[in-house]
């Protein structure tokens, strides 16, 4: 090799010997070569190799010495090669063919680097799961949904029945509250949360209600320190959640539970932003130099309550089985009239549920504990269902979304719809000066509420059952229109074959690329006490100004209705109610008593 060629490179290989099959006791070896050229271009005597064993080492190898003549505290003199055949680099080469061509040792080979394999894969898997473990744990603290419980409400099915589409009037009732009338909030507590809270987290609750003869849906909810229980009917129509309290009570109901009774630090002072949106709805408007923060409710039947701002700690149970605490604010209601008091025989007060700021669901999106979302899925049945809290229980897919519009107050949960049919006969929505119909989704209303010419339009459709063995009873009042058999009904699936479906088009009057609503004889027909069918839609003429579309509880069962505070969407699907997809059970209505 010439002086002026390149400095040699360093090249090495690795031998490893397997004991015979017959006789493993022999033990395995591994040997590595290292091979260098020197200055002059040869190969040094013998490539060093540095030996391993793994096992009993019967065969020992004994490596050749190695001199490095240009190491300057060898005194040795740099030794001549000898009449050795200069291989230059290929003897690494013929080395590795001799090892692939070798059978024995390519199967060794093999072998080794499959129980490589496998000793990697048992050791990662741990910690592969353990990763996964730790990304589960993450998805705990995801956007989640809270889920409640409802119960029925007690209504007397009249003329003007109970809509719970709550506005704001200003009553300043200043020292009726004689308890409370010095008290001031505690703005420690605008923003206390318990240090379990997490944040989007879900919770569901369990329901129950029907809307006859009760004609209501409640859930409850735990107050307090220590917690106590109320039960409140589920109202997507309403801003406020209230309680009624003794503060002390001018005119209660005896309602499902004792009292809440408030301390001087749980009245919220008008300087809160929750009073001045509640009191900016009221005719007076906001005001600031009053001691405490009143209001009044005027519901769409008349009644009405009045009351107080309260702030106290609200318990939520998590879809995950814990428990989430934070400060909501309430009403303190001491002062009902109207239906409500026999609405609250069975129930404590108002769950609000609408798309106010002041709504539950609102304070606990601005919290960070849910995403302003609220779905509720009611039984037709009977027996209850449940009410959710956040995005954690919105189905991925089978979903009907239309747009929440605003216009008519941007409180409600309302679209339009496009056309109405009963059957295959059209029912004209008689909205004067448009074609469209504004529609409300109210869970505080027992009942569905037509416009006027819609409604005239059904009944007149309805007619054809008397040919077909339905008679109308006038002398039952349960509901304006009944019909009885020839001996009592005892459900509706028994006279529903006289009966058609009821068709609400939303987004387009074509039927294509439309969305709809199916309204089944389920989901406007009831059984009453004689043993009668009653028509559960009504003339909403005398109700919200008459221009207005309600679908109550009636029509809204047997579907899961979702509202998409964040999205600006309402959706529904059909479901039997009994449990959601996402949760295996629902936790338990709690008995009587205390947590």
């Amino acid at each position: 090799m010439d002086s002026d060629e390149a400095p040699p490179q360093v090249r090495g290989f690795v031998i490893i010997t397997l004991p015979p099959p017959d006789n493993p006791s022999l033990g395995k070896t591994i040997t590595a070569f290292t091979i260098s050229t020197n200055t002059t271009g040869t190969i040094p005597q013998t490539p060093t190799p540095t030996q391993t064993q793994t096992q009993t080492e019967t065969q020992q190898q004994q490596p050749l010495p190695h001199h490095n003549n240009n190491d300057p505290q060898d005194p040795r003199p740099p030794q001549q090669p000898e009449s050795v055949p200069n291989p230059q680099v290929h003897l690494p080469r013929t080395v590795s063919r001799s090892f692939i061509f070798n059978p024995r040792k390519l199967l060794a080979f093999l072998g080794i680097t499959l129980l490589a394999l496998v000793l990697y894969v048992s050791v990662s898997s741990p910690i592969v799961q353990d990763l996964r473990d730790s990304e589960d744990d993450d998805e705990d603290d995801k956007p989640g949904s809270f889920l409640l419980p409802l119960f029925r409400k007690w209504r007397t099915p009249q003329k003007g029945l109970e809509l719970k589409l709550g506005s704001f009037v200003d009553m300043d009732k200043g020292d009726l509250v004689s308890l409370i009338e010095d008290g001031v909030g505690d703005p420690k507590t605008n923003n206390s949360l318990a240090s379990n809270k997490k944040v989007d987290a879900s919770s569901i609750l369990p329901v129950r209600g029907n809307v006859y003869p009760d004609g209501l849906y409640y859930t409850y909810i735990l107050v307090g320190d220590p917690p106590k229980r109320y039960f409140l009917d589920i109202d997507t129509g309403s801003d406020l959640t209230w309680i009624q309290c003794d503060a002390p009570c001018i005119s209660c109901a005896k309602g499902a539970n004792a009292l809440y009774k408030p301390t001087k630090h749980n009245i919220l002072p008008p300087k809160d932003s929750l009073c001045m949106e509640v009191q900016r709805h009221q005719a007076a408007g906001y005001c600031q130099s009053c001691r405490q923060c009143d209001y009044e409710i005027q519901y769409a039947d008349q009644s009405s309550s009045v009351g107080v701002l309260a702030r106290d700690e609200l318990h939520l149970l998590m879809e995950n089985g814990s428990w989430t605490n934070l400060n909501l604010v309430f009403g303190c209601a001491y002062d009902q009239k109207g239906l409500l008091l026999s609405t609250l025989a069975k129930t404590d007060g108002i769950l609000g549920l609408s798309r106010s700021k002041v709504s539950l669901p609102s304070q606990l999106a601005r919290k960070g504990i849910i995403k302003n979302v609220v779905g509720h899925c009611l039984t037709i049945d009977g027996g209850g269902g449940y009410l959710f809290l956040g995005d954690d229980f919105v189905p991925q897919w089978g979903m009907a979304w239309v747009s929440m519009l605003n216009g008519l107050s941007m409180d409600f949960y309302h679209s339009e719809i496009m056309k109405m049919n009963y059957g295959s006969r059209r029912l004209r929505l008689g909205v004067p000066g448009s074609s469209v119909g504004p529609v409300i989704f109210d869970s505080g209303s027992s009942y569905t509420y037509f416009l006027q010419q819609a409604y005239s339009d059904l009944v007149a459709s309805l007619e054809e059952v008397s040919g077909l063995g339905l008679i109308q009873d006038t002398s039952d009042l349960t509901l304006p229109i009944c019909w009885k058999a020839e001996s009592p009904i005892r459900s509706v699936k028994d006279v529903k074959h006289f009966f058609k479906t009821l068709t609400l088009q939303f987004g387009s009057t074509w039927w294509i690329g439309s969305t709809k609503l199916q309204i089944p004889p389920e989901g406007y027909l009831i059984i009453s006490d004689k043993g009668n069918v009653c028509l559960g839609i009504l003339d909403g003429s005398k109700v919200n100004d008459g221009s207005t579309i309600i679908l109550g509880d009636i029509s809204l069962r047997g579907k899961l209705v979702i509202y998409d505070n964040v999205k600006h969407k309402i959706g529904w699907q059909p479901s039997d109610c009994i449990r959601s997809r996402k949760s295996k059970s629902f936790p338990p209505f709690w008995g009587e008593g205390t947590l």
